[in-house]
């Protein structure tokens, strides 16, 4: 793992379009934020926040952004790309951006429909905390984790 730099946002956009591919089929729609951000958002994005790459042979292969509080650790989008799903890159990030931060807690949110997802986060230890409806049917479901400190 190695930090996310301003440089990586073409390459994680890249990876994050074609890891939500699949979101988007599961909810049948495109119109999702990790689809429609710009190069220039995550640009942004990247030189506001924390996160962390993933890289094999200097190919980024995941992505994970989060904002570190002195109270909670808010994990953003994970993103692996589809030839590397399944091989415990989205666990190792979710471990790195764990150990980076001095919260006590961490909370992360998926959509309802997304049950890969969910249970991934189960198995990595969050436990669900909230469930909000989305209007459509669907829920964006909250899952905490207490940190080992």
């Amino acid at each position: 793992m190695s930090p996310l730099r301003q440089e990586d946002a073409g390459e994680v956009l890249t990876i994050q379009r074609a890891a939500f591919v699949s979101e988007a089929q599961i909810y049948g729609s495109a119109d999702m934020p990790p689809l429609t951000q710009t190069l220039d958002e995550m640009r942004a994005e990247l030189a506001a926040g924390e996160g962390f790459a993933a890289r094999l042979d200097g190919r980024v292969v995941g992505a994970i952004r989060f904002r570190d509080g002195t109270d909670l650790l808010l994990i953003g989008r994970i993103a692996i790309a589809p030839d590397m799903q399944g091989e415990g890159i989205g666990r190792a990030l979710l471990e790195a951006a764990e150990q980076a931060s001095a919260a006590p807690e961490a909370e992360l949110f998926t959509g309802s429909l997304s049950e890969a997802n969910i249970r991934l986060y189960e198995a990595c230890g969050y436990v669900e905390s909230e469930r909000i409806p989305d209007g459509d049917g669907t829920e964006q479901v909250f899952l905490r984790k207490l940190l080992p400190r």
